[in-house]
């Protein structure tokens, strides 16, 4: 249905391109889509807040089929990884030390954040960065916006806004560990001077760097747009499909010396004592949303915007487990040979299936001297988690459809905001910015975990309910038109999200946290230099602080801390050295730190005569302040770019300081800084019967650095008096290269 609606599109796109080259009409006069629905939540220049924009040129020349964390890794603060070590499949991010669990994701204004994990998954959306006309990302509590708080940061995409013209593309890059991004892209254009159509399938596969960490996605972008001189009114849909081979566990340390690339997943021992992998220990999901935006102006200076939107997913992984006893997973016990087995190897598959859908508005005015908004969101979403056992050695009456657990889940999330912008006097704008936020969630159900005293699969039915309000105040003054300065405060609010509240440890009871954000900042802007200094302090209020440990499918664990802050100062720069040649660049000095912290529980043994380790006791550990784990003190990004003609040629130096495992400041668990270089090249070929052929190339690693991105604490305890650590590491590739080319219509 897909290719036969591409073919559709495509002739389309031929019969229109003559009426669309002559129109080129109206579209200065009609609403923008990009400037109504996403101008609510996006910082402006006068925004007293820190925020970098990511234009459509740039996420072209980054993209080449790593997700869109590493698209966005020249902004300042920011830190990607991958699992697999290339940046496709799963990867991760984080903004100031703070990860993506509390980073608020938004795609044209509506919310990307899984509403229970609070996380993104870019690897459901394979090579969208492709459908992309420009990125926000905001460091801070930064605007309201719809969806989950900001307790570090945010990211607004915004997806294609309306070409005038017809259009086709054709992309395909391949590079190493079999890397392959093939895009086919088409649009008709602005047809009848009201109509306009943008279609895009793309495939994106990989063997990754790490053993098996292979990756096959594909991915569809659908956008019909109507539009008149005060209406614009679009259907959007995209989605992806993903087969990942996992590749959460990491590598350990001693393997990290020997086999950097080593995955244990997957492995067991045969019949014959031989080591051999599962080749369906993979994870399968597919998303699909819908979004339905409509943009009225309703006098020259006030506008109205509304969205309804629709995500559906649906996927499991599926894994090989030995030595699991029966009872875990409600299957009767063997008999072999008169004995009765206790335990067996099984494979099993865990299953999400879930809808998330609402609705968002804004009611933006504008004025000589003053802007205001007001919007929201109401949200809602319905989960199902449940799994099965697929096989399992020496089965007794083994039905593949039965549950070995279930639980359904519900949230419901409701927003309002408004936000004032008022220029009090000449140059002095002042902003604020209140919000109130509602949730209600609720779990019913038994989880994954086996309750042993009770003989019953653990029981997580509870529900919580919660009332945010968000005040955000500030100022900005425009020094003259090169010069200007801004400070604010803001107060942010985010609940738990769902692991917080059924890993949580034996004497945690979670709960939400709260940010003080304070930013102040300087900018600088001529046509030849600009450059930029903010400084910040967030003081935090029983902070959900990654605690180094990780979860049965990859998901880093934290923890409430009651006392804790980031502070620090990121410089932003760009110089036009000549014509041909512009450096940029960004430098982050932070501190992140801990207040009157405790480390709890950890335990302790004493080794027998046999060499056996036996349990004697558990111990807790005051250390008063400490770092917080994964923030790194220095974060710093520099970009030479050489010009001539057509061809481009860019050199991107990359450090990122050292970053503790977890909150003790333990060297013994940390990772090493790393300083990375990624060399590329771009020549753009114009041709008289297209519009061009595009040629990049880029080598990643160029010096071969042997780093790690990130890592948890497996196991870690004392052993006759001495702290033993069983670490976990996710290596990333040494120098790799991906080549490109793009045939342009």
């Amino acid at each position: 249905m897909k290719k036969e609606f591409l073919f559709i599109v495509g002739a389309l796109l031929m019969s229109t391109t003559a009426q669309a080259e002559e129109l080129m009409p109206d579209s200065v006069k009609q609403i923008s889509l990009e400037e109504v629905t996403i101008s609510a939540i996006r910082a402006g220049e006068k925004t007293p807040i820190a925020f970098s924009n990511v234009s459509s040129e740039e996420i072209q020349k980054r993209n080449m089929g790593q997700d869109v964390p590493y698209i966005l890794a020249l902004t300042p603060s920011f830190v990607p990884t991958s699992d697999a070590g290339t940046g496709v499949g799963y990867t991760g991010f984080r903004i100031r030390g703070t990860d993506a669990n509390r980073v608020n994701i938004t795609v044209n204004g509506v919310p990307l954040n899984d509403a229970e994990s609070h996380g993104a998954f870019f690897v459901n959306l394979p090579d969208f960065a492709s459908s992309l006309s420009s990125m926000q990302v905001q460091r801070g509590v930064g605007t309201s916006t719809n969806g989950a708080a900001a307790l570090g940061g945010s990211i607004n995409m915004k997806t294609e806004t309306l070409n005038s013209k017809a259009y086709g593309e054709i992309n395909s890059s391949y590079g190493s560990f079999n890397t392959n991004k093939n895009t086919l892209k088409v649009g008709t254009g602005l047809m009848d001077n009201k109509f306009s159509f943008d279609a895009r399938l793309s495939n994106v596969t990989s063997d990754g760097y790490v053993d098996r960490a292979s990756a096959d996605m594909k991915a569809y972008y659908f956008a019909g747009g109507y539009y008149n001189d005060k209406t614009v009114l679009k259907f959007i849909t995209f989605g992806g499909k993903e087969e990942t081979y996992q590749a959460w566990n990491g590598v350990s340390k001693s393997k990290l010396k020997s086999d950097r690339k080593y995955n244990d997943l997957g492995e067991y021992v045969d019949d014959e004592g031989n080591i051999k992998y599962y080749k369906n220990q993979n994870d399968n999901y597919k998303q699909t949303h819908y979004q339905l935006h409509w943009a009225q102006e309703l006098s020259p200076k006030m506008n109205l915007n509304a969205a309804a939107h629709y995500t559906r997913g649906l996927g499991y992984y599926e894994e090989y487990k030995q030595d699991r006893k029966y009872e875990e997973y409600g299957l009767t016990p063997a008999v072999v040979d008169g004995v009765t087995l206790k335990k067996t190897d099984l494979i099993r598959q865990k299953w999400l299936d879930n809808y998330f859908y609402g609705l968002t508005f804004a009611l933006n005015y504008q004025a000589d001297k003053l802007n205001a908004s007001i919007g929201g969101a109401v949200n809602s979403y319905d989960g199902e988690h449940y799994g099965k056992v697929i096989w399992a050695r020496n089965a007794q009456g083994l039905d593949i459809n039965d549950d070995w657990y279930r639980n359904t889940s519900r949230k419901s999330d409701a927003n309002i905001y408004a936000k004032v912008s008022y220029e009090a006097i000449k140059n002095l704008h002042l902003t604020a910015d209140l919000q109130g936020r509602y949730i209600y969630y609720k779990m019913k159900g038994s989880d994954d975990k086996y309750d042993s005293d009770n003989k019953v699969m653990r029981d997580i039915t509870q529900k919580h309910t919660f009332f945010f309000f968000n005040p955000k105040v500030g100022a900005t003054y425009q020094i003259n038109q090169q010069h200007d300065v801004y400070a604010s405060f803001s107060i942010a609010n985010r609940e738990p999200n769902r692991n917080n509240y059924t890993d949580a440890g034996k004497n945690e009871k979670p709960t939400n946290e709260r940010l003080y954000d304070t930013e102040l900042g300087y900018r600088f802007h001529s046509p030849r230099f600009s450059a930029g200094a903010n400084l910040y302090y967030m003081k935090y209020k029983d902070q959900l602080i990654l605690n180094g440990k990780i979860s049965e499918i990859g998901e880093m664990l934290t923890s409430n801390i009651p006392d804790s802050y980031r502070m620090g100062i990121e410089f932003v720069f760009g110089a036009k050295i000549t014509n041909w040649l512009k450096w940029d660049g960004n430098l982050t000095l932070s501190r992140n730190k801990v207040q009157k912290f405790t480390e709890q529980d950890v335990d302790v043994y004493e080794t027998d005569a046999d060499g056996n380790w036996v349990w004697t006791d558990s111990r807790d550990n005051y250390l008063g302040t400490s770092d917080i784990a994964f923030s790194p003190n220095v974060i710093a990004n520099s970009l030479f770019t050489f010009t001539y003609k057509k061809f481009e040629a860019g050199l991107h130096t990359n450090y990122v300081g050292k970053q503790y495992i977890d909150n003790t400041s333990d060297n013994g668990r940390s990772l090493d800084a790393y300083f990375i270089n990624n060399l590329s090249f771009r020549y753009s070929l114009p041709l008289k019967f297209m519009k061009s052929i595009d040629f990049q190339f880029t080598i990643n690693n160029l010096f071969n650095e042997k780093y790690e991105s990130n890592a948890y604490t497996w196991y870690s305890c004392y052993v006759d008096g001495v702290r033993d650590n069983d670490l976990r590491y996710f290596p990333q590739a040494g120098t790799n290269v991906l080549g490109s080319i793009a045939l342009k219509f």
